[in-house]
């Protein structure tokens, strides 16, 4: 099959010389390539064509009366991103204002002593930028994407705290409640059972149904702790007295003696990270034998650092696929508008922190519920 004829170039040229002008014709009529070519002599001429007609490239001389290329560039102002590829053909450009001129934008210069050169130099700039557009679409796409990602992760994360405190809420008021009435009446039976028999089955549902409510309870808090209202601070106190209660490895807290006012989402972004972490720490350095846990305010960014002095997280380990944990946390602080930093060092111990900005938050206060 035929190759199919190239479409004619489109050229504007900005010269004030009309046998610079005319050279420049018979140079591209010498490469072959259909064309057309517009030219103009002014500032004024050359916004206008832009405006009014497409080009796929435009020629400059360097110096024109009262302005330069460079010049000509700056007066698209905004419109340079989608203006057509620009090519300094200069009598005399020295290599300082050459390599400002690409510095600034322009595509590329040659010299007027190597104007044969010309049609090359037409086809190099206009594929570099059909490139450049191309890579700056696909920038644009990515972008686009990644922001629908996180819109959709924050919307997940949202309606899964939303049900684990609807679930948490239910087994309160519910399956609480129906275990105390249960727990009554078997402690009535115990009080009133004339048989050693009776009142010692009737002791053993009262201590298994004592069992059951203590793992509801357990289940609550870890759904939607209830201590959360009473500040970030006091959320990680309990997180870190528990875990000290569960591993005998002591926690050093240090933390501002006020409650820090945090947006709800904030606020349970530093709660999770401080369960994640702690929840990671039995499980992959249970050797460690303290636990540090920092929490800051200062200079408008929240920052929570949990650090253990265990054996350390691989970087391996940070990158597995299957590290759903830290990578939930890593959305989780983006989705409030922070990040996360995890490192670590075989025998040192691994550190978690978490920045968050608080510029956007100003009307959180305290208790403000989810």
């Amino acid at each position: 099959m035929a190759d199919e004829p190239l479409a004619p170039l489109r050229i504007l040229h900005l010269e004030d010389s009309p046998t610079d002008h005319a050279l420049v014709r018979m140079t591209l009529q010498r490469a072959g390539r259909p064309f057309s070519l517009r030219h103009v002599e002014t500032l004024d001429g050359l916004l206008s064509a832009l405006r009014t007609e497409v080009f796929d490239v435009v020629i400059v001389d360097y110096n024109l009366p009262g302005f330069t290329a460079i010049d000509a560039w700056n007066a698209l102002g905004t419109d340079q991103r989608a203006a057509p590829p620009f090519v300094v053909l200069s009598g005399a450009i020295g290599e300082a204002a050459a390599v400002h001129a690409i510095r600034r934008g322009i595509s590329d210069y040659l010299l007027k002593d190597d104007v044969a050169k010309l049609p090359h130099v037409i086809a190099r700039a206009i594929e570099f930028r059909t490139a450049q557009r191309e890579r700056e679409r696909a920038d644009r796409e990515l972008a686009l994407s990644e922001r629908r990602l996180a819109e959709l992760t924050e919307h997940l994360q949202q309606s899964i705290e939303q049900e684990r405190a609807a679930i948490a809420r239910e087994i309160h008021d519910d399956i609480g409640g129906s275990l105390a009435a249960v727990k009554f009446d078997l402690a009535w039976i115990v009080r009133h059972a004339d048989g050693q028999e009776m009142q010692r089955h009737a002791q053993a549902g009262v201590d298994m149904l004592r069992h059951a409510m203590d793992a509801s309870q357990r289940i609550m808090m870890n759904l939607r702790p209830p201590v959360l209202e009473q500040g970030i601070g006091a959320a990680i106190q309990w997180l870190a007295d528990n875990f000290t209660r569960r591993t005998g490895t002591p926690v050093r807290i240090q933390a501002p003696a006020e409650r820090i006012a945090l947006a709800p989402t904030i606020e349970l972004a530093a709660y999770r990270t401080a369960q994640e972490a702690l929840t990671n720490i039995t499980k992959h350095a249970p050797e460690s034998t303290e636990v540090h846990i920092e929490l800051t305010d200062g200079e408008g960014v929240l920052t929570l650092e949990i650090a253990d002095n265990g054996s350390g997280i691989p970087p391996e380990m940070r990158d597995k696929p299957r590290a759903f944990g830290l990578r939930g946390l890593q959305e989780r602080a983006k989705t409030a508008g922070g990040w996360l930093d995890i490192s670590g060092r075989p025998g040192g111990g691994t550190s978690i922190i978490l920045s968050v900005p608080l510029t956007d938050q100003a009307d959180a206060s305290p208790g403000d519920p989810p």
